[in-house]
């Protein structure tokens, strides 16, 4: 056991060194972050808008009146549905401040060149017309969301890579001394900006005598459709879970390593399960962002709230026992490394098992039970990653979410039990030994 340990440690550590050290990934992960509070407080909105309440919109209408709704879906049409500009702004942001660019300059260059790919035309039916009518000067809401998710994120990278060019060759205006630094500032980023909506407008005109019409079609068939297919499968997902737990096991935070990558095509099934949502559609995908999170991350990673059970009432040894007090309150809000590194579980050959293993097994679980229909698909809302268990599934998929995590609790309680039982058993004995050890000095 130990050579393989030695032999996975070898080749995942540097792996796991080039993700994290990545800059391009680093500033995918703080865009996001940078929208997540918007993305939450609109997922929100959206599901007070449609609790899964027998009566509440009813209730609501007579309370508030018919447009009741409106209160609701007007944040998530500002924040949720807009997505991909939040993205831009934060990815530009942060890669800027990674090369010592003005950061919210390179933003808002980027965010012009987001717009100039951004087709302002779209089909529109009105009502009674058995017809579509193209209509102009509008910006389409559809390429804002998760539908224009990758060309956002493709075209933060690129323009910021463009201005750090530039820049790097000294292509700059530069003001005399004196000059306020917010005039300076503004002057600097002339020529930047200059080059940057120039090469994207040449890029749209390119792309307008394609078969595609917009970069967002080009990619969003070839690109984003392709990866969203593969996210969305139970093989990914599998993958993505080995990975996270294999991560885990030598220290590394796994799933901020793998959530670099997956995050933004999980996130993007997410917004296509609430639009649908909002839009009173069948969902269309099973795994989404709130599949990740809620379900296979149940307590943190490795699904470790019902160790934490299993330690405190089934085991002898004081210290599995205190140790699972401790680390069960956190767990409860999703937060495990108490668990991860005080048991330990990290380069633990014994705990490495059902850590791994354990949110694998749950991902067939509920992969199936919503295949079944046994329990609805996520609805696509983003709750905050510290909604204790049950109460997350409630939010996402009514009472049979809450009650697919309860079985989730056993199963993964089930899982640990053998394991714990050998560990608890070798920290009990050492304890034992201690307390002999101590009876003999004193009696001595």
């Amino acid at each position: 056991m130990s050579k393989i340990m030695d032999v996975m440690e070898n080749r995942l550590m540097p792996v796991a060194g080039k993700i994290s050290g990545n800059r391009y990934l680093s500033a995918i992960r703080d865009g996001f972050m940078l929208a997540m509070p918007l993305l939450i407080i609109g997922a929100m909105s959206l599901l007070f808008a449609n609790l899964p309440i027998p009566g509440y919109p009813e209730f609501m209408a007579r309370t508030f009146g018919e447009n009741w709704r409106v209160f609701f879906v007007r944040p998530f049409e500002v924040t949720m549905a807009i997505m991909t500009i939040f993205v831009v702004v934060g990815i530009a942001r942060s890669l800027a401040e990674y090369y010592d660019l003005e950061g919210i300059s390179s933003a808002a260059i980027a965010l012009v060149a987001f717009f100039l790919l951004t087709p302002f035309t779209t089909n529109f039916t009105p009502e009674g017309a058995s017809a579509a009518i193209k209509v102009t000067d509008v910006i389409p809401m559809e390429w804002l969301g998760a539908k224009g998710l990758f060309v956002g994120m493709f075209t933060a990278i690129f323009a910021t890579e463009i201005i750090r060019f530039i820049v790097k060759r000294g292509w700059v205006i530069k003001m005399p001394e004196g000059v306020p630094p917010t005039v300076s500032k503004a002057f600097s980023a002339l020529i930047p900006a200059f080059i940057v909506i120039l090469t994207f407008d040449l890029v749209r005109l390119g792309f307008a005598f394609t078969k595609y019409e917009t970069v967002h079609g080009f990619i969003y068939t070839f690109l984003q459709a392709p990866l969203t297919a593969l996210g969305s499968s139970l093989g990914a997902t599998l993958v993505a879970n080995l990975l996270i737990g294999l991560f885990w096991v030598f220290g590394i935070h796994g799933a901020n390593i793998v959530g670099s990558v997956m995050s933004p095509i999980w996130i993007s099934l997410s917004a296509e399960n609430l639009a649908a949502f909002e839009g009173g559609r069948a969902l269309p995908h099973v795994i989404t962002h709130q599949f990740q999170e809620l379900y296979l991350q149940l307590g943190g990673s490795g699904c470790t709230p019902a160790l934490c059970l299993a330690m405190v009432f089934v085991c002898r040894s004081q210290q599995c026992k205190k140790l699972g007090k401790l680390a069960l309150l956190p767990g409860l809000f999703n937060i495990n490394e108490p668990i991860t590194f005080g048991l330990p579980i990290v380069l633990n050959p014994i705990m490495m098992i059902p850590f791994i293993l354990t949110p694998m097994i749950l991902a067939v679980v509920c992969y199936g039970a919503i295949s079944l229909g046994l329990v609805p698909r996520p609805s696509g809302v983003i709750v905050p990653w510290t909604t204790p268990p049950i109460i997350g599934g409630f939010l996402i998929a009514g009472i049979r979410g809450a009650l697919l995590q309860v079985v989730e609790l056993i199963i993964s309680f089930f899982i640990y039990f053998p394991f714990i039982r050998v560990v608890d058993k070798q920290y009990y004995e050492q304890e034992q030994s201690y307390e002999n050890a101590e009876g003999t000095v004193l009696n001595s």
